[in-house]
């Protein structure tokens, strides 16, 4: 039977799905679910595939999670969504503003489910989302206050880019922005943090051990010692056991920069991936360098970059993509790219980013791209 291609969409304004035929060639859009509402991720779980979770801020339930079991027809709000601990005499109240991340756990562990939020918080659920429980081990850790300072993003902490290392359930990677990346060996009974090599160019240190903007953090699935981050300071490759990054965005034109928000990774291959770079001088928000979208490649492991731009606007592309709105589908053959912009378009390639087209167009502004079969 041949796979078809759904692309997950998350917007500002509700969610949309985009189905391929088996060429991938014809796209139909459906939707919208959840009008209105802010969905920030929405995840397509890898072990079972009829189960498709979305991350929600909504108006009257507030920050949530919601559930299908049907491939995205009907859905149903979690029992118990994301939320810290009480304060006790003395703390801090601390409230989740946004569920923004989400992450299905190891193969190994059907049901279980990962979940970042705003103000920066790492929650677990091990029924498939029905239930969500604070991961104590980072949210109440003793330096939580001191790693994770200021703002962070212009909506706030945001915690993302939950890893999983395939090898073992109990390594984890996550990014923090601001704060940067962390590790747990243990489950995620403890963590430390692991940046050492990445810039902060705003922050008086300039080899600090945490408080950096990390953008999007992945790590390869097939080779997990492999691990990329796009961060707010470049573009950065680090190789395990080592404990250093290397900025590999060295590499990128400088007229262009390595400033952006997501990396994609080949799936099996750990030296491709692909970035979308932005503006990243003063211009807020984001837009493409000099008004002209592309998508560089690097083959290498980041030693040299290739720009893709063949279909994308040659001009006035005042638009960018954000950290969850760049994906690949798993076709080995011929890679399927997408991307989601600010301007509400989605643009796919079938050939590794060869050529681009744009397969929908006036959607609100697009916050995630994921894909599923």
């Amino acid at each position: 039977m041949p796979k078809h291609t759904t692309l997950w969409i998350g917007t500002r304004k509700g969610m949309f799905a985009l189905r391929a035929d088996a060429r991938r060639r014809a796209w139909k859009l459906v939707g919208p679910q959840f009008l209105g509402h802010v969905i920030h991720h929405v995840v397509q779980d890898p072990r079972e595939p009829r189960v498709v979770l979305a991350a929600a801020k909504t108006g009257h339930l507030g920050p949530t999670v919601f559930r299908s079991t049907d491939r995205g027809r009907t859905w149903t709000e979690a029992r118990q969504p994301p939320a810290f601990r009480k304060a006790t005499d003395g703390e801090s109240l601390r409230a989740v503003d946004a569920v923004f991340w989400l992450t299905a756990g190891h193969a190994s562990e059907r049901g279980t489910w990962y979940a970042g939020t705003s103000p920066a918080g790492l929650f677990r659920s091990d029924d498939g989302g029905e239930t969500w429980e604070p991961v104590a081990g980072f949210n109440d850790h003793p330096m939580h206050a001191t790693w994770i300072q200021g703002p962070g993003s212009p909506i706030g902490q945001l915690l993302h880019s939950v890893r999983v290392d395939p090898r073992d359930t109990r390594h984890l990677y996550l990014g923090v922005s601001s704060g940067g990346v962390f590790e747990s060996i243990d489950g995620g009974g403890d963590w430390r943090p692991l940046n050492a090599g990445v810039a902060a160019d705003f922050l008086p240190d300039p080899d600090p051990q945490y408080g950096h903007d990390t953008h999007c953090l992945d790590l390869h699935p097939a080779h997990p010692d492999r691990l990329y981050q796009q961060n707010h300071c470049g573009i950065y490759r680090l190789d395990r056991p080592g404990e250093r990054w290397t900025r590999i965005g060295a590499a990128m034109p400088r007229r262009v920069g390595d400033i952006g928000f997501p990396i994609v990774l080949h799936p099996t291959d750990p030296d491709r991936a692909w970035v979308f770079p932005m503006d990243g001088t003063s211009v807020w928000p984001r837009t493409s360098p000099e008004g002209k979208p592309a998508v560089y490649t690097t083959t290498d492991g980041g030693r040299a970059w290739r720009r893709l731009d063949r279909g994308l606007p040659r001009k006035q592309g005042w638009l960018t993509v954000l950290r969850q709105a760049m994906c690949a589908d798993d076709e080995l053959k011929n890679l399927g790219l997408y991307f989601g912009t600010t301007s509400g378009e989605i643009w796919a390639s079938r050939n590794e980013g060869q050529s681009w087209a744009c397969v929908a167009r006036h959607l609100p502004q697009v916050f995630s791209v994921t894909a599923g079969v």
